[in-house]
């Protein structure tokens, strides 16, 4: 009898290892080339599908399996592409339309697209990150100037600009207790810190950390805290503590990670955007993401 006990803790121990040497590693989950080169914005539904920008033709959303296979969700309307997907309820999901100044409102049932808010103001909306009361904040960078805003889009459409004259903001976050906004700077690549009020405004800006080299793009956090930072050029996403420590960096077959987000059954499923490669790749973590926890307990 002890013996058995021993063969099957070796075993247990064995398959929990293996399973854990299975973290962090890259793998294909689309085909190269079916998207083009502005593939971003992976977001996920309550089903698991992951829904990006920009399959075949710039312009379009593509929806993908859990398996991989990919087809033509919607095309956007005449002018308008899109950049970054973020759910807002079950069967809704919004985009930063960057050639028209929008963000965009599509209902996941009828496919119907709508605008949210028409800004002229914005340079490009670029990415988006939402909270469980449906205030978006919006980065808006200016990518010829070096320069970069954030926005705020209430719920009902109305645009306030929160922040001006910073670098070039792209990746934005906000953090598991939605007390902190994270919004990166790719050319200068700082990642800043803020508290956010109870009105949705920002308070006490902070930098988290500075990198040496390579750009940033789309970030998402888990539902521990940490961020993960797609690093344009460097074919990585660094996983940064909330105290501002790179804690890993997630080595992708790629080298233009432009974005990311979490999904699978457990949550713990990472999906990355590749603009050089023109696919999707993924890779499993120990955390459950933010986004997808919030997912869940939409009716």
């Amino acid at each position: 009898m002890k013996k058995t006990l021993l063969f099957i803790g070796v075993v247990l121990n064995t398959t929990f290892v293996f399973a854990q040497q299975n973290l962090f590693m890259a793998s294909d989950l689309t085909k190269e080339g079916e998207f083009t080169n502005n593939c971003e914005g992976p977001s996920v539904d309550k089903a698991g599908n992951i829904y990006a920008v920009n399959i075949q033709k710039d312009g379009t959303i593509a929806r993908i399996t859990p398996d991989g296979k990919t087809s033509v969700f919607l095309t956007l309307p005449d002018g308008s592409v899109g950049n970054g997907i973020r759910f807002g309820a079950q069967h809704t999901f919004f985009v930063a339309d960057f050639m028209q100044h929008n963000v965009l409102k599509v209902n996941l049932k009828t496919r119907e697209v709508s605008v949210l808010a028409h800004v002229p103001a914005m340079n490009q909306p670029n990415d988006l990150a939402i909270m469980r009361n449906g205030i978006i904040f919006c980065s808006d960078p200016n990518w010829k100037e070096s320069k970069g805003q954030i926005w705020k889009v209430t719920p009902d459409g109305k645009a306030e600009l929160l922040e001006t004259n910073m670098g070039t903001t792209n990746g934005i976050e906000v953090s598991p207790d939605e007390k902190t906004l994270y919004v990166n700077e790719s050319v200068q690549r700082n990642v800043w810190a803020y508290d956010i009020t109870s009105e949705g405004k920002l308070t006490n800006k902070r930098l988290l950390i500075q990198f040496s080299d390579g750009g940033m793009d789309g970030m998402r956090c888990d539902a521990k805290g940490n961020l993960y930072i797609a690093r344009w050029g460097m074919g990585q996403i660094d996983i940064v503590s909330p105290e501002g420590k790179v804690l890993r960096s997630v080595l992708m077959k790629g080298k233009q990670t432009s974005n990311i987000c979490f999904g699978g059954k457990d949550g713990k499923t990472c999906y990355v955007t590749l603009q050089d490669r023109k696919c999707i790749e993924t890779f499993r973590t120990n955390y459950a993401g933010r986004e997808w926890q919030m997912m869940k307990r939409f009716k």
